[in-house]
C-alpha cells in the first residue's frame, strides 16, 4: 500500500517536526512568513513550503493584510489525531497505575 501523500491529512503533515514547530508559533498567535523565518532560524522558501503543505490540510489559515500575509493556526484538524490517541488513554493510565502501585509498595516498611 502506497504512503499518503503529506497533503492529504493531518497526520502525515503533523509527522514532520518542523511543521509541528510552525504549528506552534501559530498557536501562539498569527505570524508573516518573515516573522516565522526569523523566529525558526530556517530559509524562507522552507517555511513556505511547510506552510502550503499545512494549509492544504487545513491546518492553517491565511489572510491578506495589506502587502502581507498572516497565517494563523486552526486546530479543527487536529481533532481526528486527538481522537486516534485518546484510545490509548486507557492503556497508559492502566500502566501509570502499576507503576504506582509498585512505589507504593516499595515505601511501605517491612517486618523484619
Amino acid at each position: 500500500m502506497a504512503r499518503a501523500a503529506t497533503t492529504t491529512d493531518a497526520f502525515n503533515a503533523v509527522a514532520e517536526p518542523r511543521r509541528r514547530e510552525i504549528l506552534d508559533a501559530l498557536a501562539a498567535r498569527e505570524r508573516s512568513v518573515g516573522e516565522l523565518v526569523e523566529l525558526l532560524h530556517v530559509a524562507q522558501p522552507v517555511v513556505s513550503k511547510h506552510l502550503r503543505v499545512l494549509r492544504e490540510v487545513g491546518l492553517v489559515e491565511v489572510r491578506d493584510d495589506g502587502r502581507r500575509r498572516l497565517y494563523r493556526a486552526d486546530a479543527r484538524p487536529l481533532q481526528e489525531i486527538y481522537a486516534w490517541v485518546g484510545r490509548y488513554e486507557r492503556l497508559w493510565e492502566e500502566r501509570f497505575e502499576l507503576i504506582d502501585e509498585l512505589l507504593a509498595s516499595m515505601d511501605t516498611p517491612t517486618d523484619d
